[in-house]
């Protein structure tokens, strides 16, 4: 099927860059693409072994200072997903530095090696989104330098968990926001800025991808209707689930 609205894009995988993720088992090509304007996809962006350092830090993290947990709702409702964040701590529906509605503690630090990731994940989206609707280089800095993350939720799926359809709108900052795939494939639905509903494009995300969403494309609705359980390339450290760690720049100052 096709990347048009309602089609599912992407079932196999060839390297998006040299020593990239994607397995050697896989049948079809996975080309990185333009979503649409602003969003793009890359395959297997992260090798297995950067997957694997990047499990074992969450790991670390959802232990505290601020644990792993369900987020609950302002209406009752408690998050399928459970969530850790570096940085800034989000709560429906802001940024704090302290997490009050866990523990009151003060969240983990955004290390500066995932900073510097997050840069040459936007590189790579700039150089592959560049005339073709990609973020653009005043989105994004000079193909990425000039992005500064400075919070990351890390959401874990199970295989039952899902993500309703939402904006990431809390940030005063309009960056892009980077988003990397660690372990079981999902479906990955894009939809548009003005409603929930279509016109929307569902993209698989397997372990290793990167996507990014700036630009026309940065407050589109977005969420994860269905995972794969059992779909993980078993080198990347998590033998079952998801992780999806989401990279930010909040617009937030020390004061705030």
């Amino acid at each position: 099927m096709s990347a048009r609205s309602g089609g599912i894009r992407g079932v196999g995988g060839t390297p998006a860059q040299p020593g990239a993720g994607e397995g050697a088992g896989e049948l079809f090509p996975r080309e990185p693409a333009v979503i649409a304007p602003g969003a793009v996809h890359v395959p297997g962006w992260l090798s297995v072994e950067r997957q694997r350092e990047l499990v074992e830090a969450c790991r670390g993290w959802a232990r505290g200072p601020v644990p792993l947990r369900r987020t609950v709702l302002p209406g009752g409702g408690v998050m399928s997903v459970r969530t850790v964040c570096l940085g800034w701590h989000w709560q429906p529906y802001r940024y704090s530095r302290t997490a009050d509605d866990v523990n009151g503690a003060r969240v983990a630090d955004l290390p500066d090696w995932l900073v510097e990731w997050g840069r040459s994940a936007l590189a790579a989206a700039h150089g592959i989104g560049a005339g073709g609707g990609g973020p653009s280089e005043a989105a994004t800095g000079a193909g990425g330098a000039g992005y500064t993350p400075d919070t990351a939720l890390i959401n874990f799926y199970d295989g039952a968990a899902r993500m309703g359809m939402h904006q990431d709108k809390e940030e005063r900052s309009g960056a892009p926001v980077v988003s990397l795939s660690i372990g079981d494939r999902c479906v990955f639905r894009l939809g548009n800025s003005e409603t929930r509903g279509r016109p929307y494009t569902d993209v698989e995300l397997a372990s290793g991808d990167l996507f990014v969403f700036g630009g026309p494309s940065r407050f589109a609705y977005h969420g994860v209707p269905k995972v794969y359980p059992g779909t993980a390339d078993p080198r990347c450290g998590l033998r079952t689930g998801r992780l999806n760690i989401t990279l930010r720049e909040t617009g937030l100052s020390v004061a705030d």
